[in-house]
This record gives C-alpha cells, structure tokens and sequence, in this order.
C-alpha cells in the first residue's frame, strides 16, 4: 500500500515518572507497529514534568524510531491536562490513549482498529478483572460509579479507564472542551457519538508505583460529580427544607407540651446535640455550594491550560490559546 495513502494512527501516552516502564511498552509498541503496516504509527509520549529520566529516554527513544514522538510539559499539570494537551499535538487519524504501566495491553489496539473501520468513534476497554489492585480500591471504585451514575443524566462507562480509540472527530470534540477542572472519563460519555466497547483482563503495572493515591482519587472523584452535575446542590435545598420541617415540627410540640403541662423543658445535653448536628449540616452544604463556587472562579480566569517546554527537538514559543 501507497505509504501516503496509509491511515496515521496516533498513540498517545501520558507519563509522568515512568523511566522504569518506558523502554518496555516501546518494545512492545515496535512490535505492535512492525506487524500492522496497513497504518502508519505516531506515538506521542507526554512528559507531564517528570522527576526521574523520562524525559530523557523519550529522547533517546525518538533518536531510534523517529516514530516516537514527546510532548514535554513545562511543569507537572496532572493527567487530565497531559491527555488535552497529546489531543492538541496529535495528527493521527485516529488516536489510541493508552497508559505508560503497560496495565492496558498495547496488543489489544488491532481489535480497536477492526471496529473503526467498522465505523465505530469511540472503542473503549472494558475491565472483566483488575488484577494488582486491593479490595478496597475495588469497593470504592464500584460504590463511586454508582453514586456518579445516580447524580447525573448521561451514561457513564464503568469499569472504563482512558484506554480506547476515538476517531478524529471524537478527538475535535474534546478538543473544543477546554475546561479547567477536567474529568476526561465523564467527557467521553458527554460528547457521545457511536461507541463500541471490548472487554479485557487488566494486568497489573509492569514496574514501578502507581502514581494514584486515596486523596487524589478522592479528588477526581469530586470533579467528576460537581462537573457533570448539579444535583449535590438541589439535594442539598431539599435536605434543608427537610430539616427545617422537623425543626418546625419539634418546636410547635414543645411550645405545646409547655403549655398544656406548664413544665419548663430541661435538657442542656440535648439542646447541644442539635446545634452540633445542625451546625455540620450547614458547613456540609457551605462545603457543596464552596466546590461550585471554587470551579466557577477558575474557568473565569481563562487561564492557558498547560504551557508546552518542548515538542521534539524544538523549543515550543507558541502558546495553545485554551478559547
């Protein structure tokens, strides 16, 4: 086949201190390329400011196969940033996402292949087991889904990471989301177009830590509830009308048990119980209506979302507008 007229196929991987993985999940990403050559690859490796020598051997990888290509972050701006900022650098057709860990199997994107062609935008991985990982993780992950999915409208994947193939278009759509606050696993499901999902046994990390702990998973978690919905809000209305009735209620009783007995009510200890249980209930709901406040504040500033060091070779002077 007329090597210009063969399809680009762009992988995508976002790291972030990964040097003990990298030259492994290049092996098997030759391998992968060198036996499809149906496409033509571009693999785009996102330096999201590493502290080890990832950078560098994505460097050295590139001065081997110049179908390695690195996106190097001026600063480490999280996951989420590092994935929009691949989507803006990527030219493939189609782009693959796929994690450094070598969790998600590379062997598994000629089946993604298969269903594009088919027509399919959006072929997302679905987990059958998450082998490495402790029951609790497991626990939460399953309980958190449950209580997105009852939040929000839209459909969301469960048991989906990052791992999929979207078609160019899927790709501008995401493109032209440039909130601050991202949860990309919710953006997914947002933009819609035709999905295909394909079941696989996740592997545990090839080498390495992971880089996700209990509170920046919590934190993901509360992103991805305020960004897809509002109803922690309503609840909280509705909540407060329920216990301003009990309260109404309780003070119609007392003011009449005082008045037919004629008894003072004692009962400092239980006086305080409810100022405390009140009291919590106010700073949750500040809480709530502070994460809005707190999001709506940051998408005013319009602020760049990610500054680019260097894109290959050269040093990056032109600055994405993020509009």
């Amino acid at each position: 086949m007329d090597e210009e007229k063969k399809k680009l196929v762009t992988i995508l991987v976002p790291a972030y201190n990964e040097e003990e993985v990298l030259n492994m999940l290049y092996d098997r990403l030759k391998k992968l390329m060198d036996e499809n050559n149906e496409y033509n690859f571009e693999v785009l490796l996102v330096n999201d400011g590493s502290k080890d020598k990832s950078f560098q051997i994505m460097q050295e990888l590139r001065g081997k196969d110049k179908r390695i290509c690195y996106l190097n972050l001026s600063r480490n701006y999280g996951k989420e940033t590092a994935m929009i900022a691949g989507l803006d650098y990527c030219k493939g057709d189609c782009v693959v996402i796929i994690d450094a860990d070598l969790q998600d199997p590379p062997e598994l994107i000629p089946e993604m292949l298969k269903y594009w062609e088919e027509g399919y935008d959006d072929i997302y991985a679905k987990r059958k087991s998450r082998d490495g990982e402790t029951w609790l993780k497991k626990f939460t992950s399953k309980m958190y889904y449950k209580v997105l999915q009852a939040f929000t409208r839209i459909e969301i994947q469960k048991d989906t990471g990052d791992f999929r193939l979207l078609d160019r278009r899927c790709v501008e759509a995401l493109k032209a989301i440039r909130e601050s606050q991202r949860y990309t696993k919710g953006l997914f499901s947002w933009i819609g177009y035709n999905k295909k999902e394909i079941l696989y046994d996740r592997d545990p990390r090839a080498a390495g830590q992971t880089k996700w702990n209990y509170g920046k998973l919590i934190n993901l978690s509360i992103d991805g509830i305020t960004s897809f919905t509002t109803s922690p809000l309503r609840w909280a209305t509705i909540i407060g009308i329920f216990v301003s009735l009990v309260g109404f209620i309780y003070m119609l009783f007392i003011i009449i048990k005082t008045i037919i007995t004629g008894i003072d009510v004692p009962g400092y200890a239980s006086t305080m119980v409810v100022i405390l249980f009140l009291g919590g209930i106010q700073l949750i709901f500040l809480g709530v209506i502070g994460e809005y406040l707190g999001r709506a504040f940051n998408e005013t500033k319009h602020r760049p979302l990610y500054f680019v060091d260097r894109y290959n070779e050269e040093k990056e002077t032109n600055i994405k507008l993020n509009k």
